[in-house]
């Protein structure tokens, strides 16, 4: 659990997911309930998309793993958002895939 985190217990979570409480609300309102509460509390889309408009750039998925605590900062103006290059840094080297496109003549891509 991150030090930004609080819980409020399964049930408190699923029944406060059942209210629809972010219907109507702006997204750094949404972006620190669904952050700062150990349990997921309304629908994982509609975190991500709150980020995502919060910090005011795509977030990917695995940072929210990886750099959870980064995120927090974000969204309380604590910390500049990451470089694409930190982000990538996040996953472990043997999760790594690297694609590369080769230009042939024609100039399609393979």
């Amino acid at each position: 659990m991150s030090t930004y985190q609080r819980s409020i217990g399964r049930d408190a979570a699923i029944a406060l997911a059942d209210t629809n409480w972010w219907v109507g609300k702006d997204a750094k309102y949404i972006a620190k309930i669904g952050m700062f509460t150990t349990e997921l509390c309304l629908p994982f889309d509609v975190l991500h998309k709150a980020v995502e408009e919060a910090v005011g750039r795509p977030v990917f998925t695995h940072e929210f793993g990886l750099n959870f605590d980064g995120i927090c900062q974000e969204i309380l103006g604590e910390r500049a958002a990451p470089t694409l290059e930190e982000i990538i840094g996040l996953i472990p080297e043997e999760k790594l895939i690297v694609l590369a496109a080769r230009s042939q003549a024609g100039g399609t891509s393979k």
